[in-house]
């Protein structure tokens, strides 16, 4: 499980892009909280925030014309096998999202889709 650098979420292949949803969907539902090594940072954060991170791939999906579940753009929402947020603490939107994305995590993230035979013909260096 692993939460790609936010800027590489337009160039995903189809197969990463689709994975990301359903990790995300995981993590917004029973997965909230539960240890697990590459996205343990995001439990420092208010839940409201992977729901800020979840909509990049809801708009990503939209553009290429797939049809993810209304359900998913509210934050309170956290899947069909757990209940929906009662309240939830609202951040404002940073870029990027999540601080822990930064040029390095870039760089890890463009070796990973390496491994996997995917290499991005874009130059996303800042």
């Amino acid at each position: 499980m692993r939460l790609w650098h936010q800027d590489l979420i337009p160039w995903l292949p189809r197969q990463q892009l689709l994975g990301q949803h359903r990790e995300l969907a995981a993590l917004r539902g029973r997965g909230w909280g539960k240890a697990h090594a590459t996205v343990n940072y995001v439990f420092q954060y208010s839940p409201y925030k992977l729901y800020q991170f979840h909509l990049l791939v809801l708009a990503e999906m939209q553009y290429r014309h797939y049809h993810p579940n209304a359900m998913w753009y509210d934050p309170y929402y956290r899947g069909q096998y757990c209940s929906p947020y009662l309240q939830l603490n609202i951040c404002s939107w940073t870029n990027p999202l999540y601080p822990e994305h930064d040029q390095d995590y870039l760089q890890i993230c463009l070796i990973n889709l390496e491994h996997k035979g995917i290499e991005l013909a874009v130059n996303l260096q800042k």
